[in-house]
């Protein structure tokens, strides 16, 4: 990454009033790259509700989500841009999750999501001790494309009408990695 380090923090650990900060000034910008959201979502009382969901959830092992921050410093608090989430956490002979990301409009292509990502992969393996990270992307959405297959992801298909994306079931290309195959330790 170029010039400015990134941390995870888990998301519960975050501000609402920051994460509610994040979400508006980057709604429009992620829009078409998301589920649609009812305006609740976009509100102080909304993510508290996500953020106890969030604590709920990794308490279960079914589901970890951070914030991804910069750090600005010593002194100064981490600064949401971006968050990360391992999800449908499924144990016994799978031990995979599914990994969605998005990193605010101002601070794309500056390499945080690759940074994240590589950071969220090495949490999945070494402390969540799962053995499968599967991540489904949109084919016109070359940059997170070029996401996953730098730090070592490799394309397993096509998955037709995969996910309801802002209204729209959209065809998603499916990557996974595991600790076989990952080259971004």
């Amino acid at each position: 990454m170029i010039g400015q380090e990134i941390m995870l923090q888990p998301i519960f650990e975050t501000p609402p009033d920051h994460l509610v900060h994040l979400y508006v000034e980057n709604r429009t910008f992620l829009e078409p790259y998301e589920p649609k959201r009812p305006d609740i979502y976009f509100t102080r009382a909304g993510q508290i509700e996500l953020l106890n969901n969030a604590r709920r959830l990794w308490e279960e092992d079914s589901a970890y989500t951070f914030a991804i921050c910069a750090h600005p410093g010593e002194h100064a608090p981490p600064i949401p841009i971006g968050r990360i989430s391992l999800s449908n956490v499924v144990r016994g002979s799978w031990h995979s999750c599914t990994v969605g990301y998005f990193v605010s409009q101002h601070a794309n292509n500056r390499g945080i999501a690759t940074q994240a990502l590589t950071q969220a992969v090495h949490f999945a393996f070494q402390d969540a001790k799962l053995h499968r990270v599967q991540a489904a992307i949109m084919p016109r959405n070359i940059a997170s494309l070029r996401v996953v297959e730098k730090i070592g992801f490799r394309y397993e298909g096509l998955a037709k009408y995969y996910l309801n994306i802002n209204g729209v079931w959209e065809d998603h290309r499916i990557y996974s990695v595991t600790p076989e195959l990952w080259t971004g330790r």
